[in-house]
């Protein structure tokens, strides 16, 4: 190999790192007020247990359900959605005076949805009228589409929840909402 040859390549390569660490440093003189702030928050898999937020009263409650150790579910809405979705949202909160751990019983009894953790994927909606139940509606991999990573909600703390199911049909306009450990409830859909 010719050592002419060489020094091009090796003065090259010097040029184009220069090149590349003057437009990486360059950058950061630019006002942080022109970036753009980004349009979407990460997706939140998994809950805060002790660090959540005092609970909080929603304006409308669909229902309120009661479960073990203090534990109640407010749903402030079910909304459908053009893909046939029906996402319920709402809030987790412990009523106690000490810290309660989420029942393990809420993500049902399927392997494929408890081998992914606590969540609320044991839920399910029941139409009377239309005689069918349906399941939360799960991913490819078999993980609930519900809030996962439920351990533990400390006193007067909540939790922001949600579960989505396959919507039912535009006629039914009440099912019953019924999560293992909580009592049912009833559901007005519009």
């Amino acid at each position: 190999m010719n050592v002419r040859y060489a020094r091009r390549g090796l003065t090259s390569l010097t040029v184009g790192a220069l090149a590349l660490l003057a437009v990486g440093c360059g950058a950061e003189e630019k006002p942080k007020a022109e970036r753009p702030a980004t349009t979407a928050p990460a997706p939140q898999e998994s809950a805060p247990s002790e660090g959540s937020k005092p609970a909080e009263q929603t304006s409308e409650t669909l229902a309120v359900l009661k479960g073990q150790k203090g534990l109640e579910l407010s749903i402030a809405s079910a909304e459908r959605d053009a893909g046939g979705f029906l996402t319920l949202k709402g809030q987790l909160t412990n009523t106690s005076d000490a810290s309660t751990i989420v029942p393990s019983r809420l993500s049902g009894d399927e392997t494929e949805v408890v081998k992914h953790g606590n969540s609320l994927g044991g839920a399910t909606l029941v139409d009377s009228v239309g005689k069918k139940r349906y399941y939360v509606l799960r991913d490819t991999d078999g993980r609930p589409l519900t809030t996962a990573g439920l351990s533990n909600v400390g006193a007067g703390r909540s939790i922001p929840v949600f579960m989505q199911f396959p919507a039912p049909p535009t006629s039914t306009t009440e099912v019953s909402f019924q999560l293992p450990t909580f009592e049912p409830a009833t559901l007005k859909l519009s």
